[in-house]
């Protein structure tokens, strides 16, 4: 079986998470989701990368969380959410590339 690269986990945990989110109205099922995803990712930025790496884009995932909800304010709630999740895509990317040489 195939294994889901972390950087679409990533994203799809931050765009998963709002959807459940918005769709059941109960936010704290989005939070489970996002921190499942998360957790997930974590992992598979430590087995790539090492530990350092996986702080720091544990860090970029909550903090693109984070940042989505003003973000939406001006833009839009799935513009932003799209946003952060292609940025901390992009992120995880380039850290997991570069370590993988």
């Amino acid at each position: 079986m195939a294994k889901v690269p972390a950087t679409a986990i990533a994203a799809g945990g931050l765009i998963g998470g709002y959807g459940v989110a918005r769709w059941t109205k109960r936010r704290p099922l989005g939070g489970v989701a996002l921190a499942g995803a998360g957790a997930l990712a974590a992992r598979q930025w430590q087995q790539a990368a090492g530990t350092k790496a996986a702080v720091g884009l544990t860090t970029a995932y909550v903090a693109a969380f984070a940042g989505s909800h003003p973000l939406a304010k001006k833009v839009g709630a799935w513009p932003s959410v799209f946003g952060v999740a292609g940025a901390v895509a992009v992120a995880s990317w380039a850290v997991t590339r570069s370590s993988a040489k």
